[in-house]
């Protein structure tokens, strides 16, 4: 057990009024009346208030050594995490020329015209990278057949007028036959348009919903891009097809010619609607960049800052003016001008490697500090410099930073829509999907509980909570880790993560608990860091089991049923969550398995619930959507997976 906090005064307020009563015979006899009427005792509780106010402060003294200490040993509040949103810039006309978004170039959410809203300032995002919005080249069109693979070059019937290029060759149709279309440089990021002159050949399929999909290839699979607008009803009559194509697109050699291939893939066509009769015929086609996606920051850029003048001293320290301060990139340095002469310096996490003659700074992103190295005395008698100083007189300088972040920036899908400055040839901006990945800096309480536990653990991953614990510091997206160390010491440690998934848990979904690659792998670097050599590591989910629960229940008269049943189903929905569920509210326990009584304890808390009259459980596929078996009493959990809830049925009576 922890060692008991001692508490240096334990008087209250009563306390002390009591013991200042108690004397006043002994010092003041001829004082009788020591009703609260009195003013003499209005006195003693005034003077006892404020005593009582002396030992508060008195008593947070072990707390302020506290937080001392750990800054002491390096125990320092997370900075913010910025969020990140996928900018799509739209050109006024399509261009025969390449043109570029510059990095840095900032999109801001729209002014709020509400007085509710007024006060709240514009959310900025700034591009992490150029973006170059390029002409594509067509050079080449293939169809495939997807029983024997045959390959089918239809270039020549595309680019040659008075001939139709049929898009699917086998006879008949059959899902997996494909149309491809070669261009010589990736089309990464772009937003294009495909302005087809075709006839109606693939008569059958509903214009509206074509069972075909666009996909590019991604340097190992197929992935889908996105169908902003068709009008061609599926390749079945002149117009024009606008497509999103994802931010990754690399080279494929197909038949022998090399190029970056767009693909439309026949998909069987969804219950009740038919498929192609006949295969589309194209007779011309032609392509134009419309607009490009780049990605973006919840960030503003500091340009180049001059800190101050170096005195020579060890550990001196400089503070930039606005903070806190992103992760620095390659081209955000300090720079020390000595005599004219520019030195780049090395950011370093701390000077415990660092020799005399070493140009290291650690830069703590919190508030902003530049700190060179200290002058350190050791047993023996030697004082070893960690970090080189620079030259009294020597300029400060940094090349430029970024500052921002926080939960601000997790703004909604299309609300990035106001550039702040004009680019060329740009008509507008905005983004698709909602912004993720910003959290507030952590607060003095959360350092407090992290503090004992780094301390204890260190930064070595041996033991399971060890890899659990820097899981969850490898990303803000991690919301759970749970490790299965590897059986009698072989094979792989695995890891089971749950991302965080912002959105409202009566909206979650099985996909939404995927693992993105880029969160994949920043986990994997992380764990690669720390973890002893030759341990490897396995990174995966957990199985998802879903849920359905059927309910009747009673209400007492006058309650409306559809808002009790939406109470009840809500309820139902956070309770059976891996993020939200649970007893705690903080996600479904591993090995943890749900019972029916249980369940009816919770619905009988629901506001409008008077009794539950029966219930029963159902495991739920959650890829087709229908129940599995009959009802029971109990659900077991299987080891490694997570309850998540699916669709709910309660009626009320």
């Amino acid at each position: 057990m922890p060692l008991p906090a001692p508490n240096l005064d334990d008087r209250s307020f009563q306390d002390i009024v009591d013991e200042a009563k108690r004397l006043i015979p002994r010092f003041c006899p001829e004082w009788t009346n020591h009703n609260l009427s009195d003013p003499g005792v209005a006195l003693i509780e005034l003077f006892a208030w404020m005593s009582e106010m002396v030992l508060f402060r008195l008593n947070q003294v072990p707390e302020r050594l506290y937080v001392h200490f750990l800054n002491l040993v390096g125990i320092e509040p997370f900075p913010p995490s910025v969020a990140h949103a996928d900018l799509t810039f739209w050109l006024s006309a399509p261009l025969d020329q390449p043109i570029a978004v510059p990095q840095g170039t900032q999109v801001t959410t729209a002014l709020s015209t509400t007085a509710a809203n007024a006060a709240r300032e514009a959310v900025i995002f700034t591009t992490s990278t150029e973006l170059v919005i390029a002409p594509p080249v067509l050079r080449g069109a293939l169809t495939s057949t997807a029983g024997d693979d045959r390959i089918t070059d239809v270039w020549d019937d595309l680019r040659y007028p008075n001939v139709a290029a049929t898009c699917f060759a086998s006879t008949p149709l059959a899902v997996g036959d494909a149309f491809y279309l070669g261009f010589t440089q990736s089309l990464a990021g772009l937003a294009i348009r495909l302005t087809v002159a075709a006839d109606a050949e693939g008569i059958g399929v509903d214009p509206r919903n074509p069972p075909l999909v666009w996909e590019i290839w991604s340097g190992e699979s197929w992935i889908p891009a996105l169908v902003h607008g068709d009008t061609t009803g599926g390749l079945n009559r002149a117009g024009e097809i606008e497509l999103l194509i994802p931010m990754r697109h690399q080279m494929l050699t197909m038949a022998g010619n090399g190029a970056y291939w767009l693909r439309a893939r026949l998909i069987a066509p969804r219950p009740g609607q038919p498929s192609y009769q006949a295969s589309p015929r194209i007779g011309s086609l032609t392509v134009a960049a419309i607009g490009g996606t780049v990605a973006a920051e919840h960030a503003e850029h500091a340009s180049g800052e001059v800190l101050g003048r170096s005195d020579g001293t060890p550990a001196q320290s400089f503070v930039v003016s606005r903070a806190p301060v992103l992760p620095r990139t390659e081209e955000e340095r300090v720079v020390v001008i000595d005599r004219n002469v520019r030195t780049e310096w090395q950011e370093v996490d701390d000077f415990t490697r660092s020799g005399p003659d070493d140009l290291h700074y650690l830069w703590e992103s919190g508030g902003g500090v530049i700190k060179f190295g200290p002058r350190v005395r050791y047993a023996n008698g030697v004082v070893r410099q960690h970090g080189h100083i620079p030259r009294d007189g020597s300029e400060i300088t940094v090349t430029g930073y970024r500052h921002g972040g926080g939960a601000s920036g997790n703004v909604g899908a299309r609300t990035l829509s106001v550039l702040r400055s004009t680019v060329p040839y740009i008509a507008g901006v905005s983004n698709r999907h909602p912004a993720t990945g910003g959290v507030d800096p952590e607060t003095v309480a959360e350092a407090k509980v992290r503090g004992p536990l780094t301390l204890r653990t260190g930064q070595r991953a041996v033991t399971a909570g060890d890899f659990e614990r820097l899981t969850q510091e490898a990303s803000i997206e991690v919301a759970r880790a749970r490790c299965l160390p590897a059986a009698a010491g072989t094979g792989p440690v695995r890891m089971l993560v749950v991302p965080q998934v912002r959105s409202d848990p009566r909206q979650h979904e099985l996909d939404d608990f995927a693992i993105s690659v880029p969160l994949l792998r920043q986990i994997s670097e992380h764990l690669d860091e720390h973890r002893l050599v030759g341990t490897a590591v396995e990174i995966g989910t957990p199985y998802y089991q879903g849920v359905s629960v059927v309910a009747l229940v009673h209400t007492p008269p006058g309650r409306p049923a559809p808002l009790v049943r939406q109470r009840a189903i809500d309820v139902l929905t956070r309770y059976i969550n891996p993020l939200t569920g649970g007893a705690e509210g903080i996600g479904w326990m591993f090995d943890t398995d749900l019972n029916s009584s249980v369940v009816a304890q919770l619905l009988e808390s629901v506001e409008g619930v008077e009794r539950v009259e029966e219930l029963l459980l159902f495991e739920y596929d959650l890829r087709t959507g229908r129940r599995l078996g009959s009802g029971r009493d109990t659900i077991r959990l299987k080891p490694h997976s997570l309850f998540l809830s699916a669709k709910h049925q309660v009626v009320v009576r």
